[in-house]
C-alpha cells in the first residue's frame, strides 16, 4: 500500500506528463486510486518507430522536474548500491531530478503523438540523464544496437551532462541488476531479454 500512497503523493509533480489523480479512497480495507482515463497504446520501441522522438521528448520533459523535497524518495545510488565496484561510484549518479526508471513500453502510452507516462510507484531521485540511460536497455531489448540506443538517449539534452565514466558505471550496474532479476525468473522471457540487453550494453561500454 505504501507504493500506492507514494504514487498519489507524486502525482501533482508529474501531471500532465502522467495521468491526473482524480480521487483516492482508503477505508481501512481497500486503498484505491482513480486516475483520468487515457485512450492510448503502449509505445513501440523498435528501430524506425515513429514513437521514438515522442518518447525522447517525454524523457526530456521529465528531466527538468526536480525531486520534491516534501516527498520521501529513494535515491538512485541507494537502489543500485549493491552493484557498484567502488563506493565512490555512487557519486556519479547522484542528483536532484525526479526519475521514473521503469521504461517498459507498457508504461508509456502514445496518445495523438504525445507520450504519457504511467505507473509511478517507484519515483526516484538522481542525475537528470538516468531515465534516458534506463531507456537504453529497453531499446536494445527491442532490437537496437547499443550505439543506436545511445544515439536516441543523446536526443535528450540531459544525456550530455553525463560523463563517460558515469555511463560506464550505470551500464555495469544495470547488467548486474538484470542478471539477478533474470536468474530469479528463468522462465519469464522479457526478463531474460532485458538481462541480455543490459549485458550487451555493458560489454559495449567496456574498453
Amino acid at each position: 500500500m505504501w507504493t500506492q500512497k507514494r504514487e498519489a503523493t507524486i502525482n501533482r509533480y508529474v501531471a500532465p506528463l502522467a495521468p491526473r489523480l482524480l480521487w483516492a479512497i482508503d477505508d481501512g480495507e481497500w486503498n484505491l486510486l482513480g486516475f483520468e482515463h487515457l485512450d492510448g497504446r503502449p509505445a513501440d520501441y523498435s528501430p524506425g518507430s515513429n514513437d521514438l522522438p515522442v518518447i525522447a521528448e517525454a524523457i526530456t520533459t521529465l528531466s527538468r522536474v526536480r525531486a520534491p523535497s516534501d516527498v520521501e524518495l529513494k535515491r538512485i545510488e541507494q537502489r543500485l548500491a549493491d552493484y557498484f565496484d567502488h563506493p565512490n561510484d555512487a557519486e556519479l549518479l547522484r542528483g536532484n531530478t525526479l526519475l521514473h526508471t521503469d521504461w517498459t513500453p507498457d508504461n508509456v502510452l502514445i496518445i495523438h503523438n504525445v507520450a504519457r507516462v504511467v505507473d509511478w510507484a517507484w519515483p526516484t531521485a538522481g542525475a537528470a540523464w538516468i531515465d534516458a540511460a534506463c531507456w537504453v536497455v529497453w531499446l536494445i531489448s527491442a532490437g537496437h544496437t547499443p550505439a543506436d540506443a545511445e544515439q536516441w538517449a543523446a536526443a535528450t539534452p540531459a544525456w550530455s551532462t553525463a560523463s563517460a565514466r558515469a555511463v560506464d558505471v550505470f551500464a555495469t550496474a544495470q547488467d548486474r541488476l538484470w542478471a539477478g532479476i533474470a536468474a530469479d525468473a528463468p522462465d519469464i522471457v522479457w526478463k531474460q531479454s532485458l538481462a541480455t540487453a543490459a549485458n550487451q550494453w555493458a560489454t559495449y561500454r567496456r574498453p
